[in-house]
């Protein structure tokens, strides 16, 4: 356990705009809390940063101290990567601007705004960037591991609509990386997470989407699964790239235009977002209909605000959540014998396997155009664990890892970064596959003593 001495934490605060918080002041334990409930951590303190400067100041503090340095944006890692026991968080939660220029399609984003922050203003001018699909979610840590959403096939993953980023680094210089400027910085931080620097503004290209889409749910009966999800691979060869169809197998929750004796039942839901002429949605989506004989439907032109937010009533913060997930080339019966297996089996009523359609854009870039590299995998597959009580964290973690272990021999052996869990450091490599290597000589340049590791990180080369 590392420990500040009282004049080191006076002079932290006598440098910083923002505030200081310590272990014994009254909000220590709200502010120190991150979505995910199994993060259970005691910084030391928790300096929350009200600008450039006062990040900087974090940084060059725990270089010269010697202590741990995490950086949290909106707290939304499964990882828990914001925190860390007896070193210090650099909390940027309160830096949350987002400005828009509409005539150039651009953001600026700061690295404490959430996916509902840039979308409320992006969608002022009928404009959107790809992004994630919990609104809560941080901008931050999404981008810089990748970021994939209901945009994605048609615009790409978030980090192909990045176009340059202001990078405090290990030494406390406030670098600008994009084209022209620290080039091998703005490769590396697209998809390579928090390894290299704190970014404390993100530059977006947008695109024009909205304000209205077409999209919503279609929810069948388990017993329909199988003979739906053949259903949903062949008719994913043939889909338009403005539209995204994920499927979802969990028990029912208490949705409005669900039967009552539905809810809680095994179900196979199909989430739909069609983000073309609206006019259009119901003729593209009739397929998706026809998959099977529905418990209930609820489809219809909605805000791609609302349903930017749909399944936020989901993924609220304070549940225990614990992720295992394997990207996919092909969709095989032997993965659908797996996920309906463990379908059958769910250890709480929160438990859920998701499929997430790539494709399209997301695979066109070359795997070595910046640091994700998995242009291949058209299908995200991740199983869910969630629930409440500690007393239940065998059976719904055991459940996860059986579903992955199961799964693996159909899957790429790669994964998407952003939904490895704390004990996943070995899977490392598996997230950059080639691009491993170049990532550890960026590393070695601009985070030679690894001040940036708690992450999942990348060791630097030397």
């Amino acid at each position: 356990m590392f420990t500040l001495s009282s004049t080191a934490i006076d002079d932290l605060k006598a440098n910083m705009r923002g505030r200081v918080v310590l272990p014994d002041d009254p909000d220590y334990d709200e502010v120190r809390k991150v979505w995910n409930a199994m993060i259970d951590r005691r910084p030391a303190a928790i300096a929350r940063c009200a600008g450039v400067a006062d990040v900087r100041c974090v940084i060059l503090f725990a270089r010269e101290h010697g202590v741990p340095l995490t950086i949290r944006g909106a707290g939304h890692n499964i990882a828990g990567s914001a925190i860390c026991d007896g070193g210090i968080m650099a909390d940027l939660s309160t830096m949350r601007s987002v400005r828009i220029d509409p005539a150039a399609q651009r953001a600026w984003v700061e690295p404490g705004a959430t996916l509902a922050d840039f979308d409320h203003e992006a969608q002022a001018f009928g404009l959107a960037t790809p992004l994630g699909i919990n609104s809560t979610t941080g901008i931050a840590g999404l981008t810089l591991g990748g970021g994939f959403g209901w945009l994605s096939r048609r615009f790409g993953m978030t980090v192909d609509n990045l176009r340059a980023a202001d990078v405090i680094t290990a030494d406390g210089e406030l670098v600008h990386a994009g084209p022209g400027a620290h080039e091998d910085l703005f490769w590396a931080i697209r998809g390579g997470g928090g390894n290299f620097g704190a970014v404390t503004m993100f530059e977006f290209q947008l695109h024009a989407v909205g304000p209205q889409i077409y999209g919503g749910l279609v929810v069948l009966p388990m017993d329909q699964a199988r003979d739906a999800l053949h259903a949903y691979r062949q008719a994913a060869k043939s889909m338009p790239e403005d539209l995204t169809v994920w499927a979802v197998l969990r028990k029912a929750p208490p949705l409005p235009f669900l039967p009552t004796e539905v809810h809680g039942k095994p179900v196979a839901v199909f989430a739909i977002c069609y983000s073309g002429p609206v006019e259009n949605g119901p003729v593209v989506v009739e397929p998706v209909r026809q998959f099977g004989t529905p418990y209930g439907e609820h489809l219809g032109v909605m805000p791609y605000t609302a349903w930017q937010k749909a399944f936020d009533p989901l993924l609220t913060p304070g549940a225990r959540n614990y992720w295992k997930s394997h990207d996919f080339a092909e969709l095989s019966d032997g993965l659908f014998d797996t996920l309906i297996n463990s379908a059958s089996r769910l250890p709480s009523p929160q438990c859920e396997i998701f499929l997430g359609q790539l494709g399209g854009q997301a695979g066109r870039m070359p795997s070595d155009a910046m640091a994700y590299p998995n242009r291949n995998a058209k299908y995200i597959v991740n199983v869910h664990a969630r629930w409440d009580a500690a007393a239940d964290d065998a059976a719904c973690i055991g459940w996860a890892r059986e579903f992955f272990d199961a799964a693996a021999p159909f899957s790429l052996g790669s994964v998407y970064v952003n939904f490895m869990t704390e004990e996943e450091s070995a899977r490392v490599n598996a997230a950059y596959g080639p691009n491993y290597a170049r990532l550890a000589t960026i590393k070695g340049r601009y985070d030679p003593h690894n001040l940036f590791r708690h992450n999942q990180n990348i060791q630097p080369s030397r």
